[in-house]
């Protein structure tokens, strides 16, 4: 019986739930790329990722202390939680602030719109999901429509960005490991218990050397909205998308699921569109409209094989 057979019918929310909550957390997702460039630009990456991590970890912790479960974990389960912790940590997180650091802003909204990709190979090879032709045109339509809209502006090619795309997209790999190794254990304990002990002990292995960078960092030019990032990193991210996330990867397949990465920075443009006064262009309504065509053949692809 595979990792998901044990989930009642009942015990599965309807469709409308489940996409209204990847709308939400792809909708905070897409402002994560220019709030960390932004604080970034204030304060260092590591002693970002450190007051990031504390803060998410403790966050976590609590709802967990409020809650009680009815499963206990099982010994054998502690090495990939540990697993996850690094993946997430030190390899996804910490990965991402220092290249985002070290790139610019529309190049980690690009290189994440191909972890898809990497989800639907790693998918099929760790969880067995069945091969769909339909499911993998999909996602190459929805890139390609990720890759118009960044090459219209915001992709900006350089030399000096080489080292930042590289380091970002082993972050992607590991988001994507993150994922695939993930399921089986949501799905049995629950996603914000994974995503509480996943974060907690990935933050625990970052912590020494997090404070150390913290403690020896000038604040003098730090500002309360460099502040306001860390906190909409810790939140927002890693707490609420991380979350939900999870939460939706118990019940749909993670090459599923994954697809509306690609919806990240399509959300992002109409933001800035409407809070910004940024003009759409023929290039994002052209890139606009192939991503969303990816996404229905994806949906498409799941009707069409289900019983």
């Amino acid at each position: 019986m595979k990792a998901g057979d044990q989930i009642s019918d009942k015990a599965i929310p309807s469709a409308a739930k489940l996409i209204a909550a990847i709308v939400l957390l792809q909708g905070v997702a897409s402002f994560a790329y220019p709030v960390a460039k932004y604080g970034l630009a204030i304060i260092e990456p590591f002693t970002f990722a450190f007051y990031r991590f504390v803060l998410a970890s403790g966050l976590l912790m609590l709802l967990m202390r409020l809650r009680t479960y009815d499963i206990a974990i099982e010994r054998r389960d502690y090495p990939r939680i540990l697993l996850l912790g690094i993946l997430i940590i030190p390899l996804n997180q910490t990965l991402f602030l220092v290249g985002q650091s070290l790139t610019a802003a529309g190049h980690g909204a690009f290189l994440f719109a191909t972890s898809p990709i990497w989800i639907f190979i790693l998918a099929l090879m760790h969880l067995r999901e069945r091969f769909r032709w339909s499911r993998l045109i999909g996602v190459t339509v929805a890139l390609a429509g990720v890759a118009t809209i960044m090459l219209s502006g915001a992709i900006e090619v350089g030399r000096e960005y080489l080292w930042g795309d590289v380091i970002i997209l082993v972050s992607v790999i590991a988001w994507a490991y993150y994922t695939v190794i993930g399921k089986p254990l949501v799905q049995k304990y629950g996603a914000l218990r994974m995503t509480a002990y996943a974060l907690t002990a990935g933050s625990a292995m970052y912590f020494p050397y997090g404070l150390y960078r913290a403690v020896h960092f000038d604040y003098s030019a730090v500002t309360i909205g460099a502040w306001g990032a860390v906190a909409f990193m810790a939140i927002g991210l890693s707490l609420v998308v991380y979350v939900l996330w999870y939460w939706v990867l118990k019940y749909m397949e993670a090459s599923r699921i994954a697809v509306y990465h690609n919806a990240q920075p399509v959300i992002a443009t109409v933001v800035s569109y409407l809070w910004l006064g940024e003009q759409l262009g023929e290039w994002f309504v052209a890139g606009g409209l192939a991503v969303l065509v990816g996404l229905a053949i994806s949906e498409l692809s799941r009707k069409r094989s289900s019983p």
